[in-house]
């Protein structure tokens, strides 16, 4: 019994912390959904409150007509050594014992005013009140509205629905038990709190019943077939209560005597007396604390969530520069893996790259104006030009340089759209291994700092780039392939009549000949350039962005003041503040996971 006490006793510190973190469920699934408790339930005028204060032994709950519990009270019972003064705790109001449980009454009336107004309003969000008593069980106990089937004076149309609509957010769990209460004067088939526990836990696996005001009933009837499981069968056995009556309350009979008296009623009473050792309110207090399931696995498996969550998300940061530098220079290296993944394949985005080369060059390429520059008027127009008052004797020489100069100069232009087109895919890939580098996500300050000093070295490797390419292209220019020409013939055709009237087709065909040399020569180049253009930007760009992308962001990080390190290491407030209530999650179950392992097995 101790080990479950124990047990109990943790899921009441669990639930504390829980609400402590804003985690105190009725919103969705959370841990607190996932804990074990006591949820009870019945009908106005049922007799909730007296079951409650015969658990507890004290006189604590407001008392009157209509809906008093208008809010859920999460009742936690703690049981202390024999002779320690007893005394009540507020979530609400921490470091502040309540001694007299009538200020404890006042107390949840104040609070329930205060989120509800002094109307008949109800509201879902829980009070917390946990009792310290020898004369009480380890047990968690939810107090809920009672039912009702109709509104009255003051309150909305939507109150029935409203009340069992939050009564189902706590019955509903799977790991909670129902306290359905049922008074004995009334016939058990109407009872709102069977109906309603029949419909969420038709098993009935966690429904335990309570008979209340049997010394109510009419005189020669008793309710014997309900207890013993005849009237309504339940997996677990029903439980009679007596109240104190309304005299005794008026007349603030202490809880101790009114448990001293319904003992006595049970025991001297002809029709229960064979269920004595099965009735009352402390019977029932230590039935239900039998019944708490253990949550060594829920700790267990809360514990690796949170560790894996922790993971995810980065552990804090050291506060000495070495061990920042270290962690800048990790992040870094990180983001630099991915961008080589995508360079290398290992990711998509690399294959744009090969794509400028093998479909916007030789595109570009194409698209050159040789044509208009090589058409027999520009040939006659550039030789003529080139030979001055001296007319070639052979091949026009001159003409041939200019021509060439022209055309390899066109290839300028797809050179460094090459290098440009090249950029961009970079900077694209930079943007994209920023975005998913996770350990990144933390650090904003250092992600932009990465991302700035990435642009930078990507700007350099072009304008190293295009200078590159350029030269090759003033290369072809500078010295041609003499070769090619010395394969070709190139004097004039010899015209047996210059004078005739073939002399403008000759001249034609001259200067037809001479562009249709140029351009196979532009070809060649041109076959040439379409290799070795990529080969330079690959070189330039693509090599020194996988080789030095952040290598002066590395140089400039070693010459940092510790001040600014730091600055780098910033993270989103937001982020920080989920570690951190992570991190006071993991500590609160790891204390739960040691103090289990400490009473489990004893």
């Amino acid at each position: 019994m101790a080990t479950m006490q124990s047990l109990i006793g943790l899921v009441n510190r669990i639930q504390r912390a829980c609400t402590v973190l804003g985690d105190h469920g009725g919103e969705g699934m959370s841990l607190w959904e996932a804990l074990p408790s006591v949820a009870v339930v019945g009908g106005q005028s049922s007799g909730k409150s007296s079951v409650l204060e015969s658990v507890v032994g004290r006189d604590f709950l407001p008392r009157g007509s209509g809906i008093v519990t208008r809010r859920p009270l999460v009742l936690q019972l703690h049981q202390t050594n024999e002779g320690q003064a007893e005394y009540a705790e507020f979530l609400h109001a921490p470091r502040k014992k309540f001694t007299d449980f009538a200020a404890v009454r006042k107390e949840i009336q104040d609070e329930t005013d205060r989120i509800t107004g002094k109307t008949k309003q109800i509201s879902n969000h829980p009070i917390h009140l946990s009792i310290y008593s020898p004369n009480v069980v380890n047990l968690t106990l939810i107090d809920l509205p009672g039912l009702t089937k109709v509104a009255v004076e003051g309150q909305p149309d939507s109150i029935v629905e409203d009340i069992e609509n939050m009564v189902r957010l706590y019955v509903e769990k799977p790991n909670s038990i129902i306290l359905a209460i049922s008074p004995a004067n009334q016939d058990i088939a109407t009872s709102d709190a069977i109906k309603l526990a029949r419909e969420v836990d038709p098993t009935g696996e966690r429904t335990f019943g309570v008979l209340t005001k049997l010394d109510l009933m009419d005189k020669g009837t008793n309710a014997v077939d309900v207890l013993e499981g005849r009237s309504y069968r339940l997996q677990h056995p029903w439980v009679g209560i007596v109240n104190r009556s309304q005299a005794d309350i008026n007349k603030n009979v202490d809880m101790m005597a009114a448990r001293r008296k319904e003992r006595e009623y049970f025991q001297t009473s002809p029709e229960y007396g064979h269920l004595a050792h099965k009735m009352g309110a402390e019977y029932l207090a230590k039935l239900l604390s039998k019944r708490i399931p253990s949550i060594i696995s829920l700790i267990n498996k809360t514990i690796d969530e949170l560790n894996a969550e922790l993971d995810r998300i980065g552990r804090p940061i050291a506060v000495d520069s070495g061990a920042q530098l270290y962690t800048i220079l990790e992040l870094c290296r990180a983001f630099d893996r991915v961008f080589k993944e995508h360079l290398d394949g290992g990711r998509p985005g690399g294959d744009r790259i090969y794509g400028v080369f093998d479909h916007q060059l030789p595109a570009a390429l194409k698209k050159l104006p040789f044509d208009r520059h090589l058409s027999t008027k520009n040939v006659q127009r550039v030789v003529s030009e080139a030979d001055g008052y001296q007319p070639h004797l052979i091949a026009p020489e001159q003409g041939y340089r200019r021509l060439i100069d022209g055309s390899i100069g066109f290839f300028k232009g797809p050179a460094e759209a090459s290098v440009d087109a090249v950029h961009h895919v970079l900077k694209e890939l930079v943007r994209k291994s920023i975005a998913e580098t996770e350990e990144l996500k933390r650090f904003p300050t250092l992600t932009s700092d990465i991302a700035a000093a990435a642009a930078e070295a990507l700007e350099r490797f072009r304008e190293d780039s295009k200078k590159t390419v350029l030269r090759l292209v003033d290369m072809e220019s500078s010295y041609l392939t003499v070769d090619f020409f010395r394969k070709l013939h190139l004097e004039p055709e010899k015209n047996p009549n210059p004078a005739g009237p073939n002399a403008d087709r000759h001249s034609d065909n001259h200067f037809r000949r001479i562009g249709s040399n140029v351009s196979a020569y532009i070809n060649m180049v041109c076959e040439t350039l379409k290799n070795s253009i990529p080969k330079a930007v690959v070189y330039c760009q693509v090599r020194e962005a996988k080789r030095s992308l952040l290598g002066h962001f590395y140089a400039q990080l070693g010459r940092k003041e510790k001040e600014r390190l730091s600055a780098m290491l910033d993270e989103d407030p937001a982020l920080m503040e989920k570690r951190a209530t992570i991190a006071k999650r993991l500590e609160l179950y790891k204390s739960a996971r040691d103090e289990i392992d400490s009473v489990a097995w004893k």
